[in-house]
């Protein structure tokens, strides 16, 4: 039976040009390595190689063996590696889950950009979720990780949480509003405005956030005639249809027509956490983990 060895030798040989060069360099005997290409000859009923004292020509059925045994030690040894990577959990694809309110920003875009290059065999797939909805494709194995906005109302054993850090809340207005001159505002004074969002206060993430500090005021924000998703509901406020209360990165994807309004409230702010399965598989959870050195401030809870 033909043996990888034997393979592996008959490829170095045509490689070194002459059993003298290749059995130096797989450090063995030339006597040994002309027994090992006499068996295979043998074993194949062919002719591999026509050799005198100093040279070697590769018969035809020799040619075509050494063009096929070639490829299968190509194909061999990029299995190995790439074998060798997911085992270490550095190939493959990983699914990433954002919310509308998490914006991929210059920072996310360089930490991303570090860990393909320190992950060469992994590619990223990335779409958005609510954060809710991140929570249940995670523990239900159709995301690997997501980038939700806290709090996730709805518990799951197997997922976990890590905190990234926190980002302070504006009101979003547009330059043509009544508001756009101040420097601040307090969330009482919203009462009568009309959100473009749909505040919920049975959702969490940033929807949940948003009901509760307006409940502490006591109103519960009222929905404008034209609502929409965090990213295109700027484009609502903008057209002075609405106000809403937004992290302060998403001012990142505003347009100069807007303006922004710190709010008084020493608790409006929103904290971005990293979710992920208790029990990732090696590769995600060694993308998690160096996702975490490179957020240093992360902690979990």
């Amino acid at each position: 039976m033909i043996s990888l060895r034997q393979i592996r030798y008959f490829v170095e040989i045509v490689d070194a040009g002459s059993y003298t060069r290749a059995a130096e360099r797989l450090y063995i005997a030339q006597s040994a390595l002309s027994r090992q290409m006499k068996e295979l000859e043998g074993d194949m009923q062919a002719c591999l190689l026509q050799r005198d004292s100093r040279h070697i020509e590769l018969t035809q059925a020799g040619q075509l063996f050494y063009e096929r045994c070639k490829r299968i030690l190509e194909d061999l040894d990029d299995a190995i590696v790439q074998a060798h990577q997911v085992g270490k959990g550095e190939q493959g694809r990983i699914r990433i889950l954002h919310s509308s309110s998490v914006t991929l920003s210059e920072m996310f875009g360089n930490v991303f950009n570090a860990l393909l290059t320190q992950f060469p065999g992994v590619s990223l797939d990335i779409s958005r979720a609510p954060s809710e909805h991140q929570a249940v494709d995670i523990d239900e194995g159709r995301a690997d990780f997501g980038l939700a906005r806290l709090p996730i109302l709805r518990k799951f054993p197997n997922v976990l949480a890590k905190k990234l850090f926190d980002e302070k809340l504006v009101v979003a207005v547009s330059s043509n509003h009544r508001l756009a001159t101040r420097n601040s505002v307090d969330i009482g004074e919203l009462r009568d405005e009309q959100f473009v969002s749909v505040p919920h206060k049975d959702r969490g993430g940033l929807s949940y956030l948003v009901a509760e500090l307006c409940m502490r005021h006591g109103f519960f924000p009222k929905v404008a005639r034209a609502t929409s998703r965090k990213s295109s509901q700027l484009n609502l406020i903008e057209a002075n249809l609405g106000i809403a209360i937004i992290p302060e990165s998403m001012r990142e994807v505003s347009s100069s027509r807007m303006h922004f309004l710190p709010l008084q409230e020493p608790d409006a702010h929103s904290e971005v956490a990293l979710i992920y399965r208790r029990d990732a598989p090696p590769m995600t959870a060694s993308f998690i983990a160096a996702f975490l050195k490179l957020m240093p401030d992360a902690e979990k809870f």
